[in-house]
């Protein structure tokens, strides 16, 4: 390895990487299922009474529980709580989580490149058939948001919708094998505050530029409703 000559500056040491606060929730969180016997189908104490005992804000046990319900570790039910589905080690849970953050920005981007160009061709050879399918995700979503949900399934079945109107092979085909990773960021996305309404609205926008049969208003509808669900807060520290 090569040493600084006596006239180039010595690099400073990179400062050690404090753990951020919904880490350390998670696992605090992984060690209360342990130490508790907990297992799968067993349900964690309310929100209220665990973020109480954990001496935390609701809001930053809500980002630890969506970290852990994106791993597939818990199921968060409406009304229901959250219901241990399969337990794994904490260490296994965060190198995955950090890796997903440093994914996102790249899977945005190919959204960004992929998705704009099926709005505008969707309005351009969208059938009936295919409005009829993008209508019903959308009322889909609507009712699952007024019941108090996410939308997170109909929101899946919107933007595939739009993808099956571009009646694009290749395109429908690289979208395929984006979906695992679009699900990630979906998930994310919807758990922010008021963001599944805001999303719906953006839909919303997009289908009626498809049914009008106006490209250019629908690529940039989407690209606007891509920018705005990007957008996911970074975690409390």
């Amino acid at each position: 390895m090569q040493q600084p000559t006596a006239d180039e500056p010595i690099p400073a040491p990179r400062p050690v990487a404090r753990p951020r606060l919904y880490e350390q929730l998670v696992h605090r969180l992984c060690e209360h299922i342990r130490d508790t016997g907990l297992g799968t189908g067993d349900r964690l104490p309310p929100e209220r009474e665990l973020a109480s005992t954990l001496g935390v804000s609701r809001a930053s046990l809500s980002q630890a529980l969506v970290a852990l319900e994106v791993q597939g570790i818990i199921e968060v039910r409406h009304g229901d709580g959250a219901i241990i589905r399969h337990p794994v080690s904490e260490e296994h849970i965060l190198a995955v989580l950090r890796d997903r953050d440093n994914r996102r920005a790249e899977i945005i981007e190919a959204r960004q490149a992929l998705e704009v160009k099926l709005a505008e061709l969707a309005a351009q050879r969208r059938t009936e058939r295919d409005l009829a399918e993008i209508d019903a995700a959308l009322e889909d979503m609507r009712a699952d948001i007024n019941g108090g949900g996410r939308g997170e399934e109909a929101d899946h079945r919107f933007h595939s919708a739009v993808t099956q109107a571009a009646h694009s092979r290749l395109l429908t085909r690289m979208m395929a094998e984006l979906a695992p990773l679009i699900a990630e960021t979906r998930h994310d996305s919807l758990s922010q505050p008021g963001r599944p309404a805001a999303s719906l609205d953006g839909h919303e926008r997009i289908a009626e530029a498809i049914r009008s049969g106006e490209p250019r208003r629908a690529s940039e509808a989407m690209r606007t409703h891509l920018l705005l669900v990007s957008h996911v807060a970074p975690p409390a520290d």
